[in-house]
């Protein structure tokens, strides 16, 4: 699986922003796609999750409400809309892809990753 995230850049506090990534090669059996960030010094952690199949969607709390997580199975693309940015949005997001199963899939198994997209918000 190929994972190609784009979209990141520099905004104020309070913009809005939208991510992409582009899945290629072995898309078949995805359980679902996500984001996550990381910030220097400190661990990748989990800021959104899609399942491929359905319509279920799972955020991390403090990006509630301001994050939205959608998804185009026929371009194998999702997205991350981020309004009313924050400084604390500040970092590189990945996008990655899980293959696993269950109820409880999006809390593991993130086996595939995308090179990540900076986004860099200031007050």
């Amino acid at each position: 699986v190929q994972l190609q995230a784009s979209g990141g850049g520099l905004v104020q506090t309070g913009d809005s922003l939208r991510l992409s990534c582009a899945a290629s090669g072995r898309t078949a059996g995805f359980a679902g796609l996500g984001w996550f960030r990381q910030v220097p010094g400190k661990d990748r952690k989990f800021v959104a999750a899609i399942a491929w199949s359905g319509s279920s969607t799972y955020y991390e709390d403090s990006v509630k409400g301001r994050f939205t997580i959608s998804k185009d199975i026929g371009k194998n693309m999702i997205y991350l809309q981020m309004d009313n940015l924050k400084s604390e949005d500040t970092a590189v997001y990945y996008c990655t892809a899980n293959f696993g199963a269950g109820a409880s899939w999006y809390r593991s198994g993130w086996d595939y990753w995308g090179q990540g997209t900076l986004v860099t918000v200031s007050s």
